[in-house]
């Protein structure tokens, strides 16, 4: 009998450290899905738009998309993180939020998402989001600038807003921070050790002066609506925490609460 235990005692230490080594060196295959384009690639949507790109040094550039509204001057911008699957052809739908209301949306690409180029780290991703905003404030005010983060661009959108200044700060399914998405999914392992981006959104919010508004859905299956509700002690008096009652993580657009807040959100001129 202890000849049996001891060899499943094995088998379960055993089984554990191919697990983290896993985790550990697939780590960015978890976190990242992107699809590269060819610099020569057509963008197709029904909409108006341009591309645009900033060359952030001798080889890292970033591409991005500007949809305008519809034969108006747009009373503001959106600046759009969106989340970590494929490229802007995924996201490019949500713009319709924005531009119906006469915002102009700028919707940008991470490393090797799209057409940006350059090694993908966290400190190249928070120079993307600077340098995005900097080329925005040429163009728009501060104070008719509003910064969205969608999933993975929730923790760069409160990053920028922690140090710049904007109108609002919307995050839709945002998380804790990079080690607690996996902390959720992997609780026995040392993930604040193991993974190499940190995105901590939360020490972010509590710097963020401007409003700020969270949507999570209940049933969302990528972050956890328990480990997004964390967030709730970095945000301050007069933010928003927007429970979408068995919303999911790619469905919230759907929801009343969401629209309804949203118009809300947008008609402040």
């Amino acid at each position: 009998m202890r000849r049996k235990l001891f060899r499943w005692v094995k088998v379960a230490v055993l089984l554990y450290c191919i697990a983290g080594i896993a985790l550990y060196y697939l780590q960015n295959v978890f976190l990242f899905h992107p699809v590269p384009l060819p610099r020569e690639y057509r963008y197709e949507f029904p909409v108006p738009f341009e591309e645009g790109e900033i060359a952030l040094n001798k080889t890292d550039t970033f591409s991005f998309v500007m949809f305008f509204p519809k034969g108006v001057s747009p009373k503001g911008i959106v600046l759009y993180f969106h989340g970590n699957r494929t490229n802007i052809n995924r996201y490019a739908k949500f713009a319709d939020v924005f531009t119906s209301q006469n915002y102009e949306v700028w919707m940008g690409d991470y490393p090797g998402f799209g057409k940006s180029t350059g090694e993908r780290t966290e400190k190249l991703m928070y120079e993307q989001a600077v340098q995005f905003y900097r080329l925005a404030t040429s163009r728009f005010g501060k104070d008719s600038i509003i910064l969205y983060g969608k999933s993975l661009g929730t923790g760069f959108a409160a990053y920028l807003a922690s140090r710049e200044d904007c109108r609002q700060l919307i995050l839709e399914t945002p998380y804790y921070s990079i080690p607690d998405i996996f902390a959720c999914y992997a609780p026995v392992y040392p993930v604040s050790r193991m993974i190499n981006f940190k995105v901590p959104t939360y020490q972010y919010l509590r710097d963020v002066k401007v409003p700020v508004t969270i949507f999570h859905g209940t049933k969302d299956g990528v972050i956890p609506y328990r480990c997004a509700e964390k967030l709730k002690d970095a945000l301050k008096p007069g933010d928003q925490f927007i429970t979408v009652d068995k919303g999911s993580h790619n469905d919230l657009g759907n929801f009343p609460v969401y629209k309804k807040t949203m118009d809300s959100l947008l008609r402040i001129p």
